[in-house]
């Protein structure tokens, strides 16, 4: 048959590629990378729908750690007596309660991806790690707001008398703690959710588990309480731990917290095997979870 006389033969601007999605880890960077626009709308709808209707606005990200923080400072510090000698107990409060409630924050949303989701899930596809991706993102702009309220607070009690914060070059670390916060909320995140479309017990759990793993981390006390103690290896194994104390190693320095590079070390691989069988679970689940959800 002649080119010139069949029309199907000129188009050929599209290309369908139908494949079994059956591998073990089933995790598409180049199309999660496609869908960026998509990730880009989720974060700003996001945003927008959390601080929708109210009078304050975003200054809610930083009313809501400060509120926080003074009462750890009242309770755990003044009245308890748990904060380090040396360091400004509000300055030491508020460094662990931002970035505890970040990966709180992410954790507990992320956890709900698919059953606060489903209505869109089941109408157009589009890569489902999409969502907990812009969950993670979303709360980074509330971080970075949070984040700078901190810097204002630590540069003031940083040249005061009577504190001895000695910042290190350990701040370089800094978004690599934070990455490693974002992986394990991200990780732990996905995991609950694919078990809540079959156990909806879980996503009762969820906000009582995110408060004992509070305490399980060095964030109303430091660290060292647990030094000599022989649950001290233990303590140190939670993938939190190091992070958390490391960042507060390196803005306030050894008065505050310690840093210990080789269990931080543990915490990665801790963190990296949580977001590998998550997205495993995670890329099983989506296939058939409008069946339970």
């Amino acid at each position: 048959m002649n080119k010139d006389n069949n029309p199907a033969a000129e188009f050929t601007g599209f290309e369908t590629v139908i494949e079994p999605k059956n591998k073990l880890f089933d995790l598409n960077l180049r199309e999660l990378w496609k869908y960026r626009d998509l990730t880009g709308l989720f974060v700003k709808r996001n945003f927008v729908s959390h601080y929708k209707q109210t009078v304050l606005g975003p200054a809610w990200a930083v009313i809501q750690p400060l509120l926080t923080t003074v009462v750890f400072t009242i309770v755990f510090g003044n009245i308890a007596g748990l904060a380090p000698g040396g360091v400004n107990s509000f300055v030491y409060y508020l460094c662990g309660n931002i970035f505890w409630q970040y990966f709180a924050g992410c954790l507990t949303m992320v956890s709900s991806t698919f059953t606060a989701n489903s209505n869109i899930f089941g109408k157009v596809y589009f890569p489902r790690m999409v969502l907990p991706v812009s969950t993670v993102l979303t709360n980074l702009i509330s971080l970075g707001i949070q984040f700078f309220f901190f810097i204002v607070a630590w540069v003031i009690f940083l040249f005061m008398p009577g504190y001895s914060m000695q910042p290190g070059w350990h701040i370089a670390l800094l978004p690599l703690m934070l990455l490693e916060l974002a992986m394990l909320a991200l990780g732990c995140g996905i995991v609950i959710s694919s078990l809540t479309t079959k156990y909806r017990d879980l996503a009762m759990l969820v906000s009582f588990g995110v408060q004992l793993w509070m305490y399980a981390t060095p964030v109303a006390y430091p660290a060292s309480m647990f030094a000599g103690s022989r649950f001290e290896f233990l303590y140190w194994c939670n993938p939190a731990c190091p992070v958390i104390e490391g960042i507060r190693y390196a803005f306030l320095g050894p008065a505050a917290a310690q840093f210990r590079p080789g269990m931080w070390a543990i915490s990665w691989v801790t963190t990296l095997l949580i977001l590998f069988a998550g997205i495993i679970l995670f890329g099983r689940v989506e296939k058939t979870f409008m069946d339970t959800v």
